[in-house]
């Protein structure tokens, strides 16, 4: 079959579901949709995907929203709206405006996406790349849509391998030898294997291409069944593997992988020792996820702020960080940082010592306090003297201990201390 793939590309439109609640992060995303929880440093979730999109060369994008959005909508505002309309290119928010004659917000993925129908149709795509916009990875989405051209697919679903030990905690697809899914299931107790790799299972990653033709029929079909959830997951996609050509795509032939990775890297940051995880991973000698290869950048928003400074060099107290990342605008002023990530405009102040610990913009670190293996919400002001990480259960009764041992703190928890003023 031929195709040109540059004339593919150009008539894609992306969708970035953006409205997920992101519950399993907790206090995070209290006022906050998942996508927009910052990360790496400098970074919201989102713009991972959205980098994706630029870098693939798909530039009509749409961003839907939903929970919580006034941040995620002002810094897609702020960061995304560089493309020329003139050209075609777009970075559109879509809010949820109760469309249909239900009168509902958002029901599933699948709902988001039918009730903004008449948006897709009057941009006339002739494929629909849907994206989830609470993971981190860099993959190449030309790459994606030139494997469903060359399949003749009506539906490409991106999936990415995992332990089939492990596999029952995913959505799990059975493809057979070419690649074509012959069965969706839901975190399987017997999951199928890759075919060739018997300890390996296919994971889907909720990222779809598909025919827009096909996609605007089984949404309307859709939501006229009153048993369905609404998910592409759970009912779209499992009902169409037995009436059209749906095949799984393995991610790593899309991945963008950097020089001396081993595998291709996905992360579902949805919990908060995943989050904490993640983050660190950064900044190991050799990341998995190398956020200074330039070859497929990362974009984003954020404030100008001057260069991190390090300051105080005298034996008893000495401003410095080891095996850290350090963002702009932060102040290192006598405290010591260990294996920790440190995002913009953070403040540790002297005496103070920060290990293995996530620490969220606008933090201030008072004075002698200690904190390991913690994630300090954003805006946070440590009082001088507060140990955290040292003993789990005095954490517990003042902080939120996840299940990995990663205390979370912010500043509701932090106004409730006794003494807190």
């Amino acid at each position: 079959m031929s195709y040109d793939l540059n004339d593919a590309v150009r008539n894609t439109l992306a969708l970035v579901l953006a409205g997920g609640r992101g519950s399993r992060l907790r206090a995070l995303t209290e006022q906050l949709a998942k996508p927009a929880v910052p990360f790496g440093g400098k970074f919201r979730i989102v713009d991972f995907p959205l980098s994706n999109c630029l870098n693939s060369g798909v530039r009509r994008i749409s961003v839907i929203t939903q929970y919580r959005a006034h941040q995620l909508i002002r810094h897609v505002e702020r960061g995304w709206n560089f493309l020329r309309a003139e050209l075609g290119e777009f970075v559109e928010l879509w809010p949820a405006q109760q469309q249909t004659e239900a009168g509902s917000w958002y029901l599933g993925t699948a709902d988001a996406v039918y009730q903004n129908l008449e948006i897709i149709e009057s941009h006339g795509p002739r494929y629909v790349l849907i994206l989830a916009g609470d993971h981190v990875y860099r993959q190449d989405y030309s790459r994606l849509l030139s494997w469903h051209l060359k399949h003749d697919a009506d539906v490409t679903v991106s999936c990415v391998e995992v332990p089939r030990r492990l596999a029952s905690s995913f959505g799990i697809v059975d493809s057979a030898d070419d690649g074509r899914i012959v069965e969706f299931l839901e975190k399987p107790a017997d999951p199928p294997c890759v075919p060739g790799k018997p300890d390996t299972s296919y994971a889907s990653m909720g990222i779809y291409v598909f025919n827009a033709d096909l996609l605007r029929e089984q949404l309307r079909r859709d939501a006229k069944d009153p048993d369905s959830s609404r998910d592409f997951g759970h009912d779209l996609v499992p009902h169409l593997v037995k009436q059209a050509k749906v095949f799984a795509h393995p991610f790593a032939e899309s991945c963008v992988m950097s020089p001396g990775a081993t595998e291709p890297y996905w992360r579902d940051v949805g919990t908060l020792d995943a989050f904490w995880e993640a983050n660190l991973e950064l900044a190991h000698i050799t990341p998995s996820l190398d956020l200074y290869d330039g070859r497929w950048p990362i974009w984003t928003y954020h404030e100008q702020r001057p260069a991190a400074k390090f300051v105080f060099d005298d034996d008893e107290r000495r401003g410095m960080a080891v095996d850290s990342m350090v963002s702009a605008g932060c102040i290192v002023s006598g405290g010591v940082v260990r294996r920790s990530l440190l995002f913009n405009d953070v403040r540790v102040n002297s005496f103070s010592l920060v290990e293995d610990s996530v620490i969220l913009p606008h933090v201030d670190i008072g004075r002698n306090a200690r904190l390991r293996k913690v994630i300090i919400a954003s805006g946070c002001k440590i009082p001088e003297g507060l140990v955290v990480g040292e003993d789990p259960d005095a954490d517990r009764q003042r902080f939120h201990v996840s299940e990995g041992g990663v205390t979370l703190v912010t500043s509701a928890m932090l106004r409730d201390l006794p003494g807190a003023q």
